[in-house]
């Protein structure tokens, strides 16, 4: 164990003691949390201009390059999970003023995103076997197969910019992540734009020009952000790739022991909403439909406690690191508080506006558009009442995150995602024939398990242990 470290003059830390009031914390955590938020939804930008324009290529394209990102979700989410374990350690570290752990946790960060990298890149590269064995087109999956054997190496520019993004969140640098990952959309964009369709002189590249767009443009803000943090004077004093071949094996244990189970949260999430999409398929081509555009709705509104939560995670931590149980209770609650008043907005809007909203999406002038709409704003109805939940859900995982409190949670939200959730949709959508509108109270019911389980375990955190140092 490392003794304490005083920070080095001039960087002092910012984090706000049990003494600061509610009012305090509430500028702390909106300050941290507003570029993290707009960061969320740039990066959703990122694979929404990948998808309009793999649409410009055709059907199958667009079928095609659907298929390998698909594929590729899971491994990268399980990925992002394990190694965003980095962010409440730092931020425990920074909280605890031992500077020394900053570095030697982010180090084994990068370690994690190397060795991850190794081991998952080699099964992506089976897509081809894997999609023909669920029984894919041949030809679709040979252009998919092409997207992945450029697009998988994108895998470890992408959990590195996790390790410093946890960083520079732990240090509350929110502002430079948002920049970067704006110019990333644009990077993206253009050179979506001249590689798949042979602009300037360059060959026409089609879905071999998106991924290497995509692995340009993660290297583009790996580099970018690695130079801020090696430069910037409140970051180059950790000197983050100082001996970076030392190894410490401790802290590359915890990083897997906090993250594992992080990761498989996250994919317990979408693997739920992927299940559900799935019975969406056996009802109708509109059901499908439908539930992509409540989806996408739903999508963009947890954005924005998905960045409180990240927030949560970074204030809480800083509050575990300096032992204040106050901090801890004020930090939490205040990022839970913003969540679900946002949620509430969002509830609102869908309950009222849902009919206009979903016409967005289809044109309402096309007959055949017509039962496509009714569903999705009937979905959104149902959307609507689960906003709440949802966001209470995200930020009382992101909090307990704060207090390496990953596990259980982890089987909690498995248990609600895959023992309530969708069961639930399942009878009520497929036995009972209530159809769509069934399987979206189905997913509602698995979130409000978990929202009840998790925000009762850190109501409890005293009582169940969970305060205590690691």
């Amino acid at each position: 164990m490392n003794e304490p470290v005083t920070a080095a003059p001039g960087a002092a830390d910012t984090s706000l003691s049990a003494a600061s009031g509610w009012g305090a914390e509430l500028r702390a955590t909106f300050a941290l949390a507003w570029p993290l938020v707009i960061a969320q939804l740039a990066q959703t930008a990122l694979t929404t201009t990948d998808v309009i324009m793999m649409g410009w290529l055709g059907p199958q394209a667009l079928a095609a390059g659907t298929l390998a990102t698909t594929f590729l979700m899971p491994f990268l989410l399980l990925g992002i999970g394990i190694v965003g374990a980095v962010a409440p350690l730092i931020a425990q570290a920074r909280g605890a003023r031992d500077i020394k752990a900053v570095r030697r946790i982010a180090r084994q960060g990068f370690w994690a995103a190397i060795l991850l990298a190794i081991l998952l890149i080699p099964v992506i590269l089976q897509i081809r076997p894997v999609l023909l064995w669920l029984g894919q087109n041949p030809v679709v999956t040979g252009r998919a197969e092409e997207y992945i054997q450029i697009g998988v190496w994108m895998l470890f520019p992408g959990l590195a910019i996790i390790v410093l993004r946890s960083l520079l969140s732990a240090f509350e640098a929110t502002r430079i992540i948002l920049a970067i990952t704006l110019g990333g959309v644009l990077v993206n964009a253009v050179g979506n734009y001249l590689l798949m369709f042979g602009v300037l002189g360059l060959p026409r590249l089609e879905l071999r020009g998106a991924a290497i767009s995509t692995v340009l443009t993660n290297i583009v803000m790996f580099a970018l952000m690695l130079t801020y943090v090696l430069r910037h004077r409140r970051f180059k004093r950790f000197h983050v790739l100082l001996r970076f071949w030392k190894p410490d094996w401790q802290r590359f244990r915890e990083i897997f022991r906090i993250g594992t189970p992080i990761g498989l949260t996250v994919l317990a999430e979408v693997g739920l909403f992927t299940a559900a999409a799935l019975l969406m398929g056996r009802i109708g081509t509109d059901e499908i439909a439908a539930h992509a555009i409540a989806l996408q709705c739903a999508s963009m509104a947890f954005m924005v406690p998905l960045g409180l939560g990240i927030a949560a995670t970074v204030r809480v931590g800083n509050a575990y690191g300096r032992t204040d149980p106050e901090g801890i209770r004020k930090a939490a609650w205040t990022a839970f508080a913003l969540g679900v008043g946002f949620m509430s907005l969002a509830s609102i809007l869908f309950l009222t506006m849902g009919p206009v909203i979903v016409t967005w999406f289809l044109d309402p002038r096309v007959p055949e558009n017509t039962n496509a709409l009714t569903l999705a704003a009937t979905f959104l109805v149902v959307a609507g009442v689960f906003q709440l939940v949802d966001g209470a859900q995200v930020v009382a995982a992101h909090a307990l995150r704060g207090l390496s409190d990953t596990k259980i949670p982890m089987l909690l939200a498995i248990l609600g995602y895959w023992g309530v959730g969708l069961p639930t949709s399942y009878l009520l959508g497929l036995v009972l024939g209530w159809g769509g509108v069934g399987i979206w109270i189905g997913l509602a019911a698995g979130l409000a398990f978990v929202a009840v389980v998790l925000v009762t375990r850190f109501a409890l955190r005293e009582r169940l242990g969970l305060l205590r140092p690691r």
